[in-house]
């Protein structure tokens, strides 16, 4: 059975730390600390980014929706419930707008305010970001060459790869398999730094 590469899950207690931070902003905000403002920006700003191109708009529009979804927030701070939730809200206000707006572009529902939603569970932003880290790791894998997808897809299948039957089955002396195999990991892992939204996730 062909076991699909997966990208590392992010540990529980880094999820909950990014949670906690995030929730420590929106307290400090709400106490007028503008720069609390800015550090969510900083933290948020390309996961919201994603979320509106993923509703097919062009990149102007995209900047607005994710405008917009602060403005949402900054017009909204008392009213999210649960600080730690304050991810999963932007994520899905920053869906809603842009849903709308791509919605209204094509003239299929009428211009009236999308009703903004309640507060999602904390973990709907950590199902999201693991969704898009694999999207960014196939996408990455997608440009290595031919024989490192192979090669790479074979030993995924097993924990511990059977060098003689992978040699035999692509023709490749036993002695080269596993320095091509870090070779191709290595390419793979540079493709990834290079993809922005890997480096935000």
């Amino acid at each position: 059975m062909t076991q699909d590469l997966q990208p590392p899950a992010a540990p529980v207690d880094a999820r909950a730390s990014r949670r906690e931070r995030l929730a420590a902003c929106l307290v400090r905000a709400r106490a007028g600390d503008s720069a609390a403002i800015e550090e969510m920006v900083h933290d948020l700003n390309p996961l919201l980014w994603h979320v509106a191109r993923s509703q097919g708009l062009d990149a102007s529009t995209a900047a607005d929706v994710v405008q917009t979804t602060w403005l949402e927030l900054v017009r909204r701070l008392h009213e999210i419930r649960v600080p730690e939730a304050l991810a999963g809200w932007l994520t899905t206000v920053a869906r809603n707008e842009a849903m709308k707006v791509h919605r209204r572009s094509r003239q299929l529902i009428p211009t009236d305010t999308v009703e903004l939603p309640d507060d999602p569970g904390p973990d709907v932003v950590d199902d999201l970001v693991a969704h898009e880290r694999a999207r960014s790791l196939w996408r990455s894998f997608a440009q290595l060459s031919e024989r490192c997808q192979q090669l790479l897809r074979v030993v995924a299948q097993v924990d511990r790869p059977d060098y003689t039957a992978i040699s035999e089955a692509m023709g490749m002396p036993h002695g080269s398999i596993g320095p091509t195999r870090g070779r191709c990991l290595t390419k793979l892992r540079e493709l990834l730094l290079a993809d922005p939204l890997w480096e935000a996730l």
